[in-house]
Order: C-alpha cells, then structure tokens, then sequence
C-alpha cells in the first residue's frame, strides 16, 4: 500500500498524463526551438525528434543554428539523412538568427509544416547564450521552446531547467541519456520546479531511441518497478509477427512444440528489442540487478545461433532427428565442442517440457469447484 500510494502521488507530480506536442492548425509551419547545454544530446535529440515528427505524417525541416560547435552543423546533416528528412544549413559563418529565418522563408516555399531550430549550447549557462535565444524568438515567431535536459546530471538538471524557463520561456523539456544508471529523479524535480511538461525521453544512441514520457512508468522506473508497459509497447511496434502467426506460435507454445526456427525467430525478434539486456532492464526488478550488460554474454548467444545455423532445415523442424552423429556435424560446423551442442540441446528439450507442464500448472490452480483463478496477464 506504501508503494502504492507514493507511485500515486510521484505520477500526480510529474503530471499524471501524457502530454503531447501542440501543432499550428491546417497549413501553418509550426516552429520548434531546441536548446540546451552543451553535452546533452540536443542535436542528436533534435533529429530523433524530427524523426517522430515524419511518423506523424509530418513534413519537418532541421535548421542548423548551432554556428559555434564545429561538428554541430555536419552532425545534424548526417542524422538528417538517416532519417531522411530535410536540412537547412548556412554553415558557421551567418548568425543563427538569420538562420532561423531563412529557414522559416525556405520552410515555406517547399512545403515544410514543421521547423525545428538546432541552437548553440555552451558548457553552461550565460549571458550571451540567452540573449541568442531571445533575438531568435524576437525575429521567429516560435510556437514550442524545447529544453533538453541530461537526466544523468541529477540535481544540476533542475537548475539548468528552471534558469531555461525563467530567461526564454520553456513550453515542453525533452529529457535525454535516461538509458543510463539514473532512475529519473531529475524528471520528478524538473517538473516540479518548471512546472512544464516532460515530452520525450531519450533511451538510447539510436535515432529510434526517443520515447513518450508517461508518468506513470517513470514512476515505476523511479520505484525499482521496471517499465513492462513501455516493453509491451516496443514489442507492439518492433516485432513483425501478424494476429494469425502469433496464435499459431502460442499454439505451438502451449502444446511444447517450438523447434529451432521459434528459436531463430525469436533471436531476431530480441535484437529489434535493442537486446536481452535492454528487454531485462525493463522488467520489475531489473534496475536492481547492477549492471546487465557484463552479465549476458553476446558471444555464448552468438555462438548458440551458430549451432542452430549449423543445422539442416529438417533438423531445425524436428529436433528428434539429432542422433549423435548428426550432432558431431553440427558442433564441427559451428566450431565448437561437441558438448557445447549437447549442452544446448539438452536446455531446449527442458524448455519445451516446462512449457508443455505451464498451461496445466496454471489451469489447476483453480478453487474447489475446480474454476480457474484469473490471473493479470
């Protein structure tokens, strides 16, 4: 009940729904302005941003107004192309205001409904740097001002966010590198210093890697009590399995009858997932457990998928047909010991059992009339 009523009241503070960003209506160019220090990931962020904006059906155009940093500007072109989105760029010899408004006049005559301005961050806060941000707003008429915030500063972040807020005006914070060590106490602060809304957080290098905050799970986070919805949400959208394939895979499941190929299969779903040791983290529990990635092994995960590949397309299909000799080529042919591949196989075979006992496991947990008890999942 503790627990439970401190998540209550940590998902209230950091603003209980998910807020989204606000467009101009019809055929209006709405103008988003990204700023930040010097460090956290803005320009990446601008373009992971830019990227959810095309989801969207939107057409965003990335203007370069970060004139200082010197890979600043070629940064943003080359995520611009992995995205496939548009930029706009001057190079570092015009000043970003007339920059931000080229791009607004260039926005226009190519159909852009959407600009997002990349501008300079410093190692911290000063004068000039605000001042900048201002004229940008005076000469552009900017409907979003975008923080992004490095979740990993900790307490530092909410004097960055409340400095931002109280200079230029700050609509929306975009919080990054939250794939780190931190549970996200800096978006429970940020909020409730700013006040303003947290967006987006960014959970990885990707450019993929930019996800709707929900309140509710970074309280979770925050508690130790993984993130199971937001991994239900990246299997809904990563793994390529339609309605009918999937009751024939739990199918199969139920009876104890996946083969080697479900085990492929389910290899290549993993890795659309960003790992085993992403898909871990996000479990209850999973904070708790140090660091994830020393403790799984990439190479043993390798080589079992060798052994598999070193298998003929009927092996795979019906494991019964492994005789000893069968397992001599396999092992040779994936380069490893003999009892590696028994090993393995072994494990396989005492999977698909416990998976054949699981429906029944549960199926008799019922009351004395023998109903069954209604499980959450």
């Amino acid at each position: 009940m503790v627990i439970k009523i401190v998540n209550e009241e940590m998902t209230t503070l950091m603003g209980s729904e998910t807020t989204e960003l606000v467009f101009q209506p019809g055929k209006a160019i709405t103008v988003i302005m990204m700023c930040g220090l010097q460090g956290a990931g803005k320009t990446t962020t601008t373009a992971k941003l830019a990227g959810k904006m095309k989801l969207k059906g939107k057409k965003p155009l990335l203007a370069a107004c970060d004139v200082y940093r010197p890979a600043a500007v070629e940064q943003l072109i080359v995520n611009g192309k992995k995205q496939e989105v548009d930029v706009f760029s001057m190079g570092t010899d015009h000043n970003p205001v007339e920059i931000a408004k080229d791009a607004l006049a260039h926005a226009e005559k190519n159909g852009h409904n959407v600009v997002i301005l990349d501008t300079a961050g410093r190692l911290h806060i000063d004068e000039g740097m605000m001042e900048e941000l201002q004229k940008i707003k005076e000469a552009v008429e900017v409907h979003q001002t975008l923080l992004v915030v490095d979740a990993m500063t900790g307490q530092d972040a909410v004097n960055v966010a409340k400095e931002f807020d109280e200079k230029i005006g700050v609509t929306g914070i975009i919080l990054s590198k939250m794939d780190g060590d931190t549970r996200g106490g800096a978006a429970l602060s940020v909020k409730a210093v700013t006040g303003k809304p947290i967006l987006y957080v960014g959970m990885g290098e990707k450019l993929s890697d930019l996800e709707q905050f929900y309140p509710d799970r970074m309280a979770g986070r925050i508690l130790g009590m993984g993130d199971v919805l937001t991994l239900i949400d990246k299997v809904q959208a990563n793994v390529d399995m339609d309605a009918d394939q999937e009751r024939e895979m739990a199918g199969r499941l139920k009876k104890g009858k996946l083969d080697f190929n479900d085990y492929l299969e389910s290899m290549k779903q993993m890795r659309n997932l960003g790992g085993f040791a992403n898909i871990l983290k996000m479990m209850p529990g999973g904070s708790q457990l140090g660091d994830i990635e020393s403790m799984i092994d990439e190479k043993q995960l390798a080589q079992i998928e060798a052994i598999v590949y070193s298998m003929t397309p009927q092996e795979r299909s019906n494991p019964k047909l492994l005789n000893p000799s069968r397992k001599h080529r396999i092992a040779k042919g994936a380069g490893v010991n003999i009892s590696v591949v028994n090993r393995f196989i072994k494990q396989f075979e005492q999977s698909q059992k416990m998976m054949k006992q699981m429906p029944g496991m549960l199926g008799g947990m019922g009351g004395r009339k023998g109903r069954k008890m209604r499980f959450p999942f």
